[in-house]
């Protein structure tokens, strides 16, 4: 019997198949380059939107923030110069009663001088009160003009970073203090503070204060020392103004990691929140080897447990120590199991 032949027809379903797998590839492959031009085109705008928000933050915390601030540091360091005695009081002496106490001597000060001045007396009469007081990393000075200056310093690993000032006044003993000046970062929440503890409870106003400053520079001293210790491995860095959200990548790894930390209270200096994300490159062999339908061609992310567990409990350069030093093995563990499936 002669060799049967497939039909013309055959051949030509056979070739137009051939077109259309051809077609298929070549759509998947513009697919790709399309959304990697897309992603470019994304970073380069979120670089350029960084750039500017660097800018900004620079001018808005220079010219008038910094004449405010170099003028109550002279303020304080001259009070502090006149002092006759520093009393350092323990947390169960800091209470109401002392802070009347305080807000009694600068009121009183302030009628003595305003007395002084109808009778002719120098207007430049010494403040007589000169105690000021220490309260943890506060300290509370009786300033001219029935004020008092709060003094917080902040620290980071035991070493001294910045001092902030908060100064309060009140027309009368009897009303309640605002605040008429002070050098804290604009986006902490002080006027909030104010408008819901200052008049209630003035103790808690000014503790909250310390607190939020002290969690604030204590976050920002994370992530700058990361950046000192591994700024070569880090290839994307944003965070917030009150670094409350922090999100950096790695690339230097046989996958791309992602990482996304949330606080949701600017007292924590721990996240509440981390996501970390392992993102398989398109041209790991892993990725090349497997089918080019267009599910595939889009590398799918992984979670690593791990490294969110870390970042949650150790502060931000430890966390990242461990993720580094445990990742490649994470990465061999996941994808080799990937593969098996």
């Amino acid at each position: 019997m002669g060799s049967r032949t497939s039909p013309p027809h055959d051949y030509l379903h056979m070739h137009v198949e051939q077109l259309r797998r051809r077609h298929q590839s070549l759509s998947e492959l513009t697919f790709a380059r399309d959304e990697d031009a897309k992603l470019e085109t994304t970073r380069a705008r979120l670089s350029n939107i960084l750039k500017r928000h660097e800018d900004l933050k620079e001018r808005l915390s220079r010219d008038s923030d910094k004449l405010i601030f170099e003028r109550l540091q002279k303020e304080f360091e001259a009070a502090r110069a006149a002092q006759t005695e520093e009393i350092s009081i323990d947390d169960d002496d800091w209470n109401d009663g002392l802070l009347a106490t305080i807000r009694e001597k600068v009121h009183m000060e302030a009628d003595r001088k305003a007395m002084a001045n109808q009778v002719n007396v120098p207007a430049d009469l010494p403040f007589q009160s000169k105690t000021t007081y220490r309260i943890r990393n506060k300290v509370i000075y009786c300033l001219d003009g029935a004020r008092i200056g709060i003094q917080y310093e902040t620290f980071f690993a035991g070493e001294p970073c910045e001092i902030f000032h908060c100064v309060l006044e009140s027309k009368s003993f009897l009303e309640k203090m605002t605040v008429i000046e002070h050098t804290l970062p604009f986006f902490l929440p002080i006027r909030e503070l104010e408008s819901d503890l200052l008049s209630s409870n003035a103790i808690k106003f000014i503790d909250h204060l310390e607190e939020i400053l002290q969690a604030y520079i204590d976050r920002r001293e994370q992530v700058r020392l990361i950046k000192e210790l591994y700024g070569n491995q880090i290839g994307e860095l944003f965070h917030s103004l009150p670094y409350n959200v922090i999100e950096f990548v790695l690339e230097d790894f046989e996958c791309k990691i992602t990482v996304s930390i949330r606080y949701s209270d600017l007292l924590l200096t721990l996240p509440s929140q981390a996501r970390v994300l392992a993102w398989p490159l398109r041209s790991s062999k892993r990725i090349s080897t497997r089918s080019s339908s267009a599910s595939a061609a889009q590398p799918v992310p992984f979670h690593l447990s791990y490294a969110e567990e870390a970042l949650k409990t150790l502060c931000l350069p430890e966390a990242y120590a461990d993720i580094v030093l445990d990742l490649p093995h994470a990465l061999k563990r996941i994808l080799t199991s990937q593969d098996s499936d």
